[in-house]
């Protein structure tokens, strides 16, 4: 069976753990109907519209 031949230190075990946890904040684009910001390939949350179309019926109307 194969044994570590040193002891692995603290500090390069955790800049190896360390990749794991890395988060990236969420991306966001401009809706070209409002201008709102949105999440990509989500329905604007502002004026309810998908590529172009209406698939939320806004609440102004």
């Amino acid at each position: 069976m194969a044994v570590p031949k040193r002891k692995v230190s603290k500090a390069r075990r955790d800049k190896r753990r360390s990749q794991v946890w890395k988060l990236s904040a969420p991306a966001f684009s401009r809706c070209p109907q409002c201008g709102e910001l949105k999440l990509p390939h989500r329905v604007c949350g502002n004026c309810g519209y998908y590529k172009g179309k209406e698939v939320i019926a806004s609440k102004e109307a």
